[in-house]
């Protein structure tokens, strides 16, 4: 099988496998796509909880990206984690060289057992900096929160904070609803043109560990296969959602999700 497309992965590395890094690798690679990456911090974390962090030097994550993507030209960049202001500028460095506007940009702010795994002033810089040189920008609530000094109880609530987000410069939103309890949950699409809910019954299970990694590296990858953003976002939710009700029960608290379902996925959402 030959890949449809070559995805540049910008992320923390999680040593557990669930997710970050290794997350973004298995997605891409599950889904067809070649995965290249730059590594911009290493954690040492499981199932249970972060131990600790470690970041990479801004310019050894600058170097990893140059020297890549002046030999294999990337279809599609997702980036994650991104953990000090400096990495940042880093980045938008980076992203000045390379000629693609299929950026998607995970805001990962905590870890899901509560580990802060960014800084205060790198927020800032994301807010003010990132945002507008995404396509895509996908928070969870929590972030949404953060980035908007809004406070999301209902999906109406998720409708303003993707306009505020919006207001600041990027392109799309995908506000990931998996925060609010309800019996489905509904991930909210927006841009300047539509607004679109996509809602699914919520499944009952503690391993959602990598999920949103998962998500954002699902929708990068059928960008780059050339799918139009409503449709990547529908196809990479669907593709989450099998992966979380497969249920491998790994580890002892969040568990990993089963990033090996494309297989059925592939035959189901041609």
């Amino acid at each position: 099988m030959k890949p449809k497309a070559k995805i540049l992965i910008i992320a923390g590395s999680d040593s557990s496998g669930g997710a970050g890094i290794q997350a973004d690798i298995k997605t891409v690679t599950a889904l067809g796509c070649y995965a290249m990456t730059a590594v911009t911090a290493i954690t040492a974390q499981n199932t249970t909880g972060v131990k600790s962090i470690v970041g990479i030097p801004p310019k050894e994550i600058f170097n990893q990206i140059f020297f890549t993507v002046r030999d294999i030209k990337p279809d599609a960049i997702k980036i994650g984690m991104l953990h000090s202001e400096e990495v940042i500028k880093n980045i938008i460095k980076s992203l000045k060289k390379i000629k693609t506007n299929k950026v998607v940009l995970d805001p990962v702010m905590v870890a899901k057992g509560g580990f802060k795994l960014i800084n205060n002033r790198a927020i800032i810089a994301l807010e003010k900096q990132l945002i507008k040189k995404s396509y895509l920008l996908t928070p969870n609530i929590p972030e949404a929160e953060i980035l908007t000094k809004t406070k999301i109880n209902t999906p109406e609530d998720m409708i303003l904070a993707g306009s505020i987000l919006i207001n600041k410069g990027a392109s799309n939103v995908l506000i990931k609803g998996g925060h609010l309890k309800s019996k489905f949950v509904r991930d909210v699409l927006i841009n300047k043109k539509e607004i679109k809910v996509f809602k699914n019954k919520r499944i009952n299970t503690k391993n959602t560990h990598g999920t949103g990694c998962t998500l954002s590296s699902a929708i990068t990858a059928y960008l780059a296969c050339g799918k139009k953003i409503n449709k990547a976002c529908e196809l990479a939710i669907k593709y989450v959602n099998q992966a979380i009700g497969s249920k491998i029960n790994y580890g002892k608290g969040h568990g990993p999700i089963n990033h090996l379902t494309s297989v059925s996925l592939n035959k189901e959402f041609k």
